[in-house]
């Protein structure tokens, strides 16, 4: 079974480039972490894979042309959850998460109901989500509502799962449960994709390093050796030093100061 296969991606926005030429490979059943400052494009990329945003080149997986396929189609083999997803429908939890069928599903073939709520319950149960079904989606706080969108991803069943931010609104329990959720389901066999800004998780839990920076690709490998205090200067503007953790055998960072000169970037 062939991976995620990209090559001369590109994305212009109002005639500025967003990304430019991004080319990779990632294997099936592994989780990659999308690393890089604000503004290096992990937004972009993550959306022009599935051809969410205009962009020339190729995004290929087991195959399939991501951005060029039906959109039914591609949500029976991708699912995408997004850094803020919100509605203003009063919709509960496991309404949200129900979303995930309806790929699966048409006024000609409804579906198979008993199947699809033992799929939406074991979504739920496997993002800690059971006990607030019945809840309001509108009335949970941002990191709930994280948890939300990944269960209605997983209800999609999907081979391949992207992320932006997947850990931006949690605590740290929930970040590491998350991340562990990943690994479990790259062990089963599905390809992990996710934008991640906490350099110490992603050594921690992914098996490989996409780097972005100014838009281009800049650095691709196992964690351990993208993430090196001359490429976190060089990225980051930040002088660090890499300890080993004797728990399981990888670095952790430990960020020193600011380098003279360093600016923040914009957002993506």
């Amino acid at each position: 079974m062939s991976g995620l296969l990209v090559d001369n991606l590109s994305v212009h926005r109002s005639g500025r480039p967003i990304l430019t030429s991004a080319a990779f490979t990632l294997p099936p059943g592994a989780v990659t972490g999308l690393v890089g400052p604000n503004g290096a494009g992990k937004s972009t990329l993550l959306a022009a894979l599935l051809g969410l945003v205009p962009a020339t080149g190729i995004a290929r997986f087991e195959g399939h042309d991501l951005p060029t396929m039906p959109r039914r189609d591609r949500a029976r083999l991708a699912a995408f959850v997004e850094q803020t997803s919100a509605t203003e429908e009063r919709l509960s939890v496991r309404d949200v998460v129900a979303l995930g069928r309806i790929p699966f599903q048409s006024a000609l073939f409804p579906g198979d109901g008993r199947a699809d709520h033992a799929i939406i319950e074991a979504a739920l149960a496997e993002t800690g989500m059971t006990a607030f079904a019945a809840r309001r989606f509108d009335t949970l706080s941002g990191g709930e509502q994280q948890r939300v969108h990944l269960a209605r991803a997983l209800a999609q069943q999907p081979r391949l799962l992207l992320l932006d931010e997947p850990t931006s609104h949690l605590d740290i329990g929930a970040q590491l449960t998350l991340l562990a959720l990943l690994r479990h389901r790259a062990g089963r066999g599905v390809t992990v994709l996710a934008a991640l800004h906490d350099l110490n998780l992603a050594i921690r839990f992914c098996d490989h390093l996409l780097v972005l920076a100014g838009g281009r690709v800049v650095a691709s490998g196992p964690p351990a050796e993208i993430l090196t205090p001359q490429r976190i200067l060089a990225i980051w503007g930040v002088h660090a030093r890499l300890l080993h953790d004797p728990a399981n055998n990888r670095p952790v960072i430990v960020y020193d100061r600011v380098a003279p000169g360093a600016r923040l970037h914009n957002p993506d």
